[in-house]
């Protein structure tokens, strides 16, 4: 499987970009999809000036490994919310994104979801509403190769 390191410092330029395009959207709230999303929606809750920062856990990997099940679990209560801004590290095939849409949707009708991504397949169900890049390959993010580098 071809593979492409992501590295900090390509971070840093694309969550640049990536919070260049969602500052119109004007959320109030930023909820990280726990893992991937975590790294990317503090970044952009510090340069947003935005304090609601939530996270959500959705597995549906085991490493590489696409499961046959989801597991959606520590939902915020975003009854006061109005604009949340879905933030997760890639859009691979969507299968999560529209499960979490459809949980969150019925949960909170009221509110406003937008996705924002680094990396999204042009394959995937859903489309981030923002986006930095195509994911052509797998990506091994920082925060996950360098950890293992270590261990």
């Amino acid at each position: 499987m071809k593979k492409h390191y992501y590295s900090y410092n390509e971070f840093l330029q694309d969550v640049h970009v990536l919070i260049q395009q969602c500052k119109p959207y004007e959320c109030d709230v930023i909820l990280g999809i726990s893992r991937g999303g975590l790294t990317i929606s503090h970044f952009m809750g510090e340069a947003l000036n935005i304090r609601n920062v939530f996270t959500i856990n959705s597995i549906h990997y085991d490493g590489v490994r696409k499961l046959d099940t989801f597991n959606i679990f520590n939902i915020p209560n975003l009854i006061n919310a109005s604009k949340v801004l879905i933030v997760d590290d890639i859009v691979d095939s969507g299968e999560t994104m529209v499960e979490v849409f459809k949980i969150l949707k019925e949960k909170f009708p009221m509110c406003e979801f937008k996705l924002a991504s680094l990396f999204y397949k042009k394959t995937a169900l859903v489309q981030p509403d923002f986006t930095v890049k195509e994911a052509p390959h797998w990506i091994d993010f920082f925060w996950e190769a360098d950890l293992k580098k270590l261990s």
